[in-house]
């Protein structure tokens, strides 16, 4: 383009078309960029307060940044309870009932999504409808039914029910493998595949970025409870670190900054397989709710 050319254009007059879709995306730039303090603030007001001193923890009006960092918040819980035996029990947990879930629901949605038997769409129907009883409703009877098999101070109450499939899970697990074709299927039983192979060997791994999603789900579920824990475990030995900072909190509190500290430290498993599974974590809740 000549010299002539690129002044002319550049005397053009911009359009009003363009100037309302510039207005529109710098719009939507600040709305994304306010949300995302907006939603994140929590997160960096707790990795802050890990660190300030107690007297500075609850100023009215707050103070953005601590007049001195305390690292020493970090360290104290460590010492005051074992929390590398919590970590372990909690690590212990989280895996266990994480591959239970995972396991027994893709089986489940698989026979949802893939098989044809009398009574199928209306047996979902009622799984589906478990989702609206409030877990507390069946806190009292399972702790009946665990109490008079012997299962109170063990992990069994917290990972046995995890081994029977979640409806959540099942649901995200189903959608997804519906959107799978059936001629995978015919051509799988013309090789002389059965259900077995065809679950094991074509529907799971193609099922990869549903599992993703499912892992997430899990892993911050097992990590974070609190209240199964609370009703099954009573001995020090089997506390998580939920249980563990409730406790830091009862018998040293109150303590904000080792709060604040433990709780930094907690999130961090989750964050890392957060960002490890984000890819199939956003590609499943995309694709999970295509077909129904």
């Amino acid at each position: 383009m000549s010299g002539a050319a690129l002044a002319q254009a550049a005397a053009r007059p911009i359009s009003r078309e363009r100037i309302i879709r510039g207005a529109w995306r710098v719009a939507l730039y600040v709305a994304v960029v306010a949300g995302a303090l907006l939603f994140t603030f929590p997160f960096l007001w707790m990795v802050k307060s890990s660190v300030t001193p107690a007297a500075e923890v609850l100023l009215n009006p707050p103070k953005l940044l601590p007049s001195e960092f305390i690292w020493a918040n970090y360290q104290r819980p460590w010492t005051n309870l074992p929390f590398d035996w919590f970590y372990r029990n909690t690590a212990f947990v989280t895996v266990a009932g994480m591959i239970g879930v995972i396991l027994s629901s893709s089986v489940v949605a698989f026979a949802f999504a893939r098989m044809r038997w009398p009574g199928r769409d209306k047996l979902f129907m009622v799984m589906i409808a478990t989702l609206m009883l409030p877990a507390p409703v069946t806190f009292i009877p399972t702790y009946v039914v665990f109490a008079k098999i012997g299962w109170i101070n063990t992990f069994l109450p917290l990972l046995a029910p995890e081994w029977t499939g979640s409806p959540f899970i099942i649901f995200l697990m189903r959608q997804f493998m519906m959107t799978i074709p059936l001629e995978m299927d015919d051509a799988a039983r013309i090789d002389g595949c059965g259900w077995i192979e065809l679950f094991w060997r074509i529907i799971l791994p193609l099922s990869a970025p549903v599992v993703g999603v499912a892992a997430i789900y899990s892993f911050q579920y097992h990590w974070n409870a609190f209240e199964r824990p609370l009703i099954y475990l009573n001995k020090f030995d089997l506390f998580t670190v939920p249980l563990g900072m409730a406790m830091l909190n009862q018998r040293y509190g109150p303590d904000f900054g080792g709060l604040m500290a433990m709780a930094t430290v907690s999130i961090i498993p989750v964050m890392i397989v957060f960002f490890l599974a984000q890819r199939y974590f956003i590609q499943g809740v995309v694709v999970s709710g295509v077909k129904g």
